[in-house]
C-alpha cells in the first residue's frame, strides 16, 4: 500500500475515455463517512500525491465541493483502495484505466467497488479515546512508564501526539485498566497483547485464505459475473460475525479447561 506512482510513458496521448467515463460516475457524497483530500489518502493506504495523480488520469471521479472544500465519498474509498490493490498485483496505471473504463461502461464497477465496500467495512467498530500525558499518569500511575509507552505504540495500541495520548479501542483500554488494577504488571500486558496480535493475525490469514480460495476463486474479483459478484458480497457480510462467533467459542471453551486444571491443581496442592 502507499505506492510511489510516477508519469508512464504515453500518459499524454491517453484517450479521453476513462476520464469521461469518471466523470459519468457517481460523485456525490452519500450519508455516511465525508473525507478530506489528506483524510481518503490515509484511510487508504495512499500518498495524498499518489490520490491526485490518480485524479489527474481519470481513474478517480471528482469530489464533491462544498464552497472551497473537497468532500470524498466512501465511493471514492472504495474505488481507491481497488487501484492500489490492482497496482499490487502489476496492473500498470493505463492497464487499470483500461479496465475501469469497461468497468463502467459496462456498469459493472458500481456493483465491484459495493463488493470492495462490503469486504472491507464493519470490521473494526471501536470508539477511541484520547487523554493528556497527566491524565495518562493517572489511570496507570507508576505502572506506566515511558518504554511501556513506547512499546504501546510500536503495537498500535496507543497514538502519541504532542501532549496527547489516544487510544484507538475503548474496550482494549479498559481490558488494560482492570488488569493494572488487579496487580498484573503493564509490562506483561504488553507481552500478551503482542502475542494475541500474532496469534489473531494467524487467524485472520486463515480466514481470508479459505474466503478467497472458496468463495472468490483463482480468477479474482475483476472477472466474476454479476451473480457471482453478489454472493461474494453476501458471503462477506456472512463471514464478520461467523469469524468472531467461532473464535470467541473457542477461547471460552479453551479457558473453560484451562482453568478447571488450574483450580483442580490448586486444590490438590493444598491438599
Amino acid at each position: 500500500m502507499g505506492k510511489e506512482v510516477g508519469t508512464e510513458a504515453g500518459a499524454g496521448s491517453r484517450s479521453d475515455s476513462v476520464t469521461a467515463s469518471a466523470a459519468a460516475a457517481d460523485t456525490s457524497t452519500p450519508a455516511g463517512v465525508r473525507y478530506r483530500r489528506e483524510e481518503l489518502a490515509a484511510a487508504a493506504g495512499v500518498k495524498v500525491r499518489n490520490l491526485r495523480y490518480y485524479q489527474e488520469r481519470g481513474l478517480l471521479p471528482a469530489p464533491r465541493r462544498e464552497g472551497r472544500i473537497a468532500w470524498y465519498s466512501e465511493d471514492h474509498l472504495a474505488r481507491l483502495r481497488l487501484i492500489d490493490d490492482l497496482l499490487g498485483r502489476g496492473y500498470t496505471v493505463n492497464g487499470i484505466a483500461e479496465l475501469l473504463a469497461a468497468w463502467d461502461q459496462g456498469g459493472g464497477i458500481a456493483q465491484l467497488l459495493g463488493v470492495e465496500r462490503e469486504m472491507t467495512r464493519d470490521w473494526v467498530q471501536e470508539e477511541p479515546v484520547t487523554v493528556g500525558l497527566d491524565e495518562l499518569r493517572e489511570m496507570f500511575g507508576p505502572a506506566a512508564t515511558p518504554r511501556d509507552t513506547r512499546r504501546a505504540a510500536e503495537l498500535e495500541y496507543v497514538r502519541v501526539e504532542g501532549d496527547t495520548v489516544t487510544f484507538p479501542s475503548r474496550r482494549l483500554l479498559e481490558v488494560t485498566q482492570t488488569l493494572v488494577r488487579l496487580g498484573v504488571p503493564l509490562a506483561e500486558i504488553l507481552d500478551a497483547g503482542e502475542f494475541v496480535q500474532i496469534q489473531a493475525a494467524a487467524l485472520a490469514d486463515r480466514f481470508v485464505g479459505l474466503f478467497r480460495r472458496h468463495v472468490i476463486g483463482p480468477e479474482g474479483l475483476e472477472r466474476l459475473s454479476a451473480a457471482q459478484l453478489d454472493h461474494v458480497a453476501q458471503a462477506a457480510g456472512a463471514l464478520r460475525p461467523v469469524a468472531g462467533d467461532v473464535v470467541a467459542a473457542e477461547f471460552a471453551r479453551a479457558m473453560a479447561r484451562r482453568v478447571e486444571a488450574e483450580v483442580a491443581a490448586l486444590l490438590r496442592t493444598e491438599q
